[in-house]
């Protein structure tokens, strides 16, 4: 069990950290957000998702930052999947959040 949240932690670390970078560097990320209708937001959710991909590594050795950081990435990506919802895209558009949403909702539940 202890070996799967690991697993799942390392996963979600590097996606996150590669998300949140391309926040900052991506220009198809800025068109996203501005097709989200939200592009005052990227920047933000730039420094959150690396926040959060930082506080999950933390979290192997403090258990209550694990907690805030795994909460926090999957709030975010509930919103996400609220907001790929929002704009009308196809369901299949949803399908990435929504994994990171229950990846991150699992290692939240683990760490409990």
């Amino acid at each position: 069990m202890k070996l799967i949240l690991e697993i799942c932690q390392g996963i979600s670390t590097a996606l996150f950290a590669g998300y949140g970078l391309s926040c900052f560097f991506s220009k198809k990320m800025i068109a996203e957000f501005d097709r989200y209708r939200l592009p005052g937001q990227r920047v933000l959710t730039g420094v959150l998702q690396i926040a959060g991909a930082i506080g999950l590594v933390a979290g192997h050795f403090n258990r209550p930052i694990l907690l805030l950081s795994s909460g926090g990435l999957a709030l975010m990506m509930f919103l996400a999947v609220v907001t790929r919802f929002r704009i009308r895209d196809p369901l299949y558009a949803a399908i990435p959040a929504f994994s990171l949403f229950l990846l991150n909702a699992y290692i939240f539940g683990a760490a409990l």
